[in-house]
């Protein structure tokens, strides 16, 4: 299937949207996150709370850009599973902030991010099937998962009074 050019950028807007559209969902959960994340007791290798932004905008270009890859390759129609996961693991990404933040819900937080690790990894894989190029895409934003689900686990069990 060849898609055309102007489809292909309308695709592009697309992509980036949908990952944009999930920081943004995160960041409005996450509107006292500076002043919740200073109070929690941190261990020493925790990122001052400045990192978090600049990192999660350079994950949702890379993760919208893998998605169009992945979609250039055939569309919703040879590629929806994979496309749909991709969709789901955004919707778990942006929960979290929900629960971490807005709900200070430190054990549901750590659920879920157990389970979008298992998502980021199963898309890596689906996305690299597709093309290897979009797996490799998702690397960086699962090395960024897997530490941030270390440290939301020492934060939780660091801070039992403010994360239930």
């Amino acid at each position: 299937m060849t898609i055309s050019i102007k489809r292909q950028w309308v695709g592009l807007v697309g992509w980036l949207a949908a990952g944009f559209v999930t920081g943004a969902i995160g960041a409005i959960a996450s509107v006292q996150a500076a002043e919740f994340y200073a109070q929690l007791v941190k261990p020493t290798w925790a990122p001052p709370a400045g990192v978090f932004g600049p990192a999660w905008t350079v994950l949702y270009i890379l993760m919208s850009l893998a998605a169009w890859l992945v979609w250039r390759g055939g569309g919703w129609r040879t590629r929806g599973p994979v496309l749909r996961l991709f969709l789901v693991q955004l919707a778990v990404n942006a929960l979290w902030s929900w629960l971490f933040f807005a709900w200070h819900q430190g054990a549901w937080a750590f659920a879920n991010i157990c389970v979008l690790w298992l998502l980021i990894l199963a898309t890596l894989i689906g996305f690299w099937r597709v093309r290897p190029l979009a797996g490799l895409l998702l690397v960086p934003y699962l090395a960024w998962v897997s530490f941030a689900t270390a440290l939301c686990y020492r934060v939780w069990q660091n801070n039992p009074g403010l994360l239930g």
